[in-house]
């Protein structure tokens, strides 16, 4: 997904490796695994908070270097309804995050507002 928009700004990376941190992994570890993404098989998540958690984490780290591309937002958009949620809220539900992370609500309050619309 950082990769998307051309270039993978330092700001994106610090956040890729505070996620991989976030789940047990070494920065130098992530650092590897984004230098060779085209070579790794993604897993899908297991449960539904999950699947919540991940598209969290990319709209995040599409807005981590300030700027917004439109190709970022698309991947956003098809990467939810890869994972499953229904294909008429996926823009609502990236935007939705989009604009909570904007505002500076919690990753919590943010899930529970969406669970409201989304009954995944």
């Amino acid at each position: 997904m950082a990769k998307i928009d051309g270039h993978l700004d330092p700001t994106e990376m610090n956040y890729i490796v505070s996620i991989g941190k976030r789940y047990g992994m070494k920065a130098a570890d992530v650092r590897n695994l984004v230098s060779n993404s085209a070579n790794v098989e993604p897993q899908l998540p297991a449960n539904d908070s999950e699947r919540f958690d991940q598209i969290y984490d990319l709209v995040e780290m599409m807005l981590a270097d300030g700027i917004v591309d439109e190709n970022e937002m698309d991947f956003c958009i098809n990467m939810a309804a890869r994972l499953g949620f229904k294909k008429t809220i996926v823009g609502v539900l990236v935007r939705k995050i989009s604009m909570g992370v904007k505002d500076g609500l919690s990753r919590d309050n943010i899930k529970q507002e969406a669970q409201s619309f989304l009954n995944y």
